[in-house]
This record gives C-alpha cells, sequence and structure tokens, in this order.
C-alpha cells in the first residue's frame, strides 16, 4: 500500500480511484467492513481503493485536554488498513486551514483535483468542511453534480449495536479485554521497539522489555497477561504493566513486558504484544517488597489465565 502524506504530495498517478474517508481509529470490525466494501467497489470499477485519514485525530485538534485515548498510533493504523486490500492511504493534516475549507471546496481541490474520485463510500452521518455543514446528502449532490458516484457504508453491528472506536475505548477503559477483542476482530495490541529503562525490574527478579508510548491518552491501564512476539517471530508469554509506574515515582508511561522462561537480549527490537487479560488495576505501593510479593501474585496468575488459552508455561518456585 502507498503511503501519502499530504494532498501537496499527491500526482496525476493518483487520480482516478474509489475513496472512503474516515478517522479509522483502531480498524475494528466495523472500520473493516467498510474497507472490505471500498476494495469490492474500486476493484469492481478497475481502479485503486483509497482511504483518507487525518492526522491528527480532529477532537486532538479542537480540544486536546478532552480529546478521547487512541487506539492505534498511524503506522499500526496503516499496517491494518493495508491487510485489507487498499492500495493508497492518504493522510491529511489536520489543521486550521482544512477546519476552514467549505465542504465544496474540499470537494473540488481533494476528492476531484487531488484524487479524480470516481466513486466514494462514506457513513450516511459523515461530516465534512467548515463548521461541519458538508454531510451526506451535499456530497450525493455534489457527486450528482461533478460526476462520481456516492454511497452509504453499511453499518457494521455486533450484539445488536454499532461498532465503534467509542466502543472499543469503553470496553478497554473497563479492563474488558474480550469485549474489546471481540469489537477489534483481534486483541487489543501495541507495538513498539524495546528501550533501556531503569533497570529495576532485573534487580527485582523480572527483567522487563520496555516499550515508551505516544504522548496520548492511555486506552487503558493496569497488569495484564500478555503473549509478546518479536521481530524474529518468536512468541513471548508473559506478564506486563502499562502505566505510570506509581510505586516507584514513574515520569512517563511505559508497557513493561516480563516474557516468561526468556533468557535473552531484546534491546532495540521491535515487540508486538496482545493484551489478553487485565488482570488487576495499576497500583501504588508502600514498599518494593510489597510490590514484589504482587509480581509473584501477578505472574502466577498470569500464567493460569495463559495456560487456560492455551499457553501453558511452567510457574517459578517464587510463583508457586
Amino acid at each position: 500500500m502507498e503511503l501519502v502524506r499530504g494532498r501537496h504530495n499527491l500526482k496525476p498517478r493518483h487520480r482516478g480511484c474509489a475513496v472512503t474517508i474516515g478517522n479509522f481509529d483502531g480498524v475494528h470490525l466495523g472500520h473493516q467492513a467498510v474497507l472490505r466494501q471500498l476494495a469490492a467497489r474500486a476493484a469492481a470499477l478497475g481502479v485503486p481503493a483509497c482511504a483518507v485519514t487525518f492526522e491528527p485525530h480532529p477532537r486532538e485538534f479542537f480540544a486536546p485536554e478532552q480529546a478521547p485515548a487512541r487506539l492505534s498510533r498511524l503506522r499500526d493504523k496503516a499496517a491494518a488498513i493495508a491487510r485489507l486490500g487498499i492500495d493508497r492511504l492518504l493522510v491529511l493534516r489536520f489543521d486550521r486551514a482544512l477546519t476552514e475549507l467549505e465542504p465544496e471546496r474540499f470537494v473540488e481541490q481533494v476528492l476531484l483535483e487531488g484524487l479524480g474520485a470516481r466513486d466514494v463510500l462514506v457513513g450516511d452521518d459523515f461530516r465534512f468542511g467548515r463548521r461541519r455543514r458538508g454531510d451526506f446528502a451535499l456530497l450525493a449532490e455534489q457527486g450528482r453534480a461533478r460526476g462520481f458516484a456516492v454511497e452509504a457504508a453499511a453499518t457494521h453491528c455486533l450484539d445488536g449495536e454499532r461498532v465503534s472506536s467509542t466502543r472499543v475505548r469503553a470496553a478497554l477503559a473497563d479492563g474488558d479485554m474480550d469485549a474489546a477483542a471481540r469489537l477489534l476482530g483481534d486483541p487489543y495490541t501495541i507495538r513498539g521497539r524495546v528501550i533501556h529503562g531503569d533497570k529495576l525490574g532485573r534487580d527485582l527478579g523480572y527483567p522487563t522489555a520496555n516499550l515508551a508510548l505516544d504522548r496520548y491518552r492511555l486506552a487503558t491501564s493496569g497488569v495484564f497477561a500478555v503473549v509478546a512476539c518479536d521481530d524474529r517471530g518468536r512468541s513471548l508469554p508473559g506478564v506486563a504493566n502499562l502505566g505510570w509506574r506509581p510505586t516507584v515515582g514513574g515520569k512517563r508511561p511505559l508497557l513493561e513486558v516480563h516474557a516468561f522462561d526468556f533468557d535473552g537480549d531484546l534491546y532495540g527490537a521491535h515487540l508486538t504484544v496482545e493484551l489478553l487479560e487485565r488482570l488487576r488495576p495499576e497500583e501504588r505501593f508502600d514498599s518494593l517488597d510489597a510490590l514484589v510479593e504482587h509480581m509473584h501474585e501477578d505472574a502466577r496468575v498470569a500464567r493460569a489465565v495463559l495456560a487456560a488459552r492455551g499457553r501453558a508455561v511452567t510457574p517459578t518456585a517464587a510463583e508457586q
């Protein structure tokens, strides 16, 4: 899949495609249904399928302090979209200039001049342009006048309710990882490069691979049973803490993964970490001894959870 950053990087060869537009945060089952629908429509027309998204998220631009937690970073979003048969991803910078663009000018500059859209697929609640004046009806009217088809994307429901990023965030905030996985189609996953930490986990008997997290709000936090995969394809069942590490006065959010029965060096490696079950919320303990006691218990419970999910690992003497 080709990634195009900004309308100014569109070339004449990018014209003539089927298009959908959205934030696609998390690329959940609803997003997946829309993107597959787009791919099918593009194939029927014999043109590329192009998804258009925004960076930053519009709510991060308008009200950064109240913006929702991100479910996926741009890189992970792009990888998920590529797996669904989309040929091109256009990332538009969401800034003041874009917010002040009248809907008709958005159609003119982005959909027609930039992409030469022949087919546009959006939700019936899609809003765009200055003061969100543009809606599905206006886009359909523009399509009839300007010669491109406009279709409403089918709503994807689960348990009688529309699948949405809001539902995924609510499940994660509640620590209901199974519900989040059902909405996402896969376990909630965090990816990143292993960085050097303060080595405290090693001193306490639980060495960890630490992943730095973005500046955005965390969608969930706590202690989790996890399965990580490194860039050599090794599966690493373990236990992880996601959050601020209040007992040791953490200054930034981290994902700290302790891989069971692993003796090796992961520094610099890229890890994909599936958060399978939340064991407990993140807590502040009165002493390191109390923290270690809970780490033993967390490891014991995580091993049991993984065993129940077919990822059996043998407990150490301290965890038994």
